[in-house]
């Protein structure tokens, strides 16, 4: 996978010349695939991403931060919040789906053993 566009951002944010963040990217791009167990989905992307921005403050020192109308926001609890929020809708979409199956089987066997 190539490197993604932010990287050199990321780099300058967190301290580190672009040379070592793009070092940083492949090892965490190998251990994301390693956990994936492919590296062409989303859980991939979001692994390599997390563990590219963990590797990057770590070896940086500080924080990848940003100003945003006064206060500092860090890039990695917002990239794991985003991820988190999006996950909730499928959280969501899945249980309903259980429930509705649970009636519908529900109102199966009561209509199968009525008759």
């Amino acid at each position: 996978m190539k490197a993604p566009k932010i990287l050199p951002w990321i780099a300058h944010k967190s301290g580190i010349s672009e040379d070592l963040a793009l070092k940083l990217w492949r090892r965490a791009a190998g251990e994301a695939e390693v956990l994936a167990g492919c590296c062409d989905n989303s859980d991939y992307y979001r692994l390599a991403m997390e563990r590219f921005i963990d590797y990057a403050e770590a070896e940086g020192g500080h924080a990848v931060v940003r100003e945003a109308t006064g206060q500092k926001t860090c890039v990695s609890w917002l990239w794991r919040h985003q991820n988190r929020i999006s996950k909730l809708s499928m959280i969501t979409t899945q249980n309903l789906l259980r429930l509705w199956q649970a009636n519908w089987t529900s109102l199966l066997n009561d209509h199968r053993h009525a008759a």
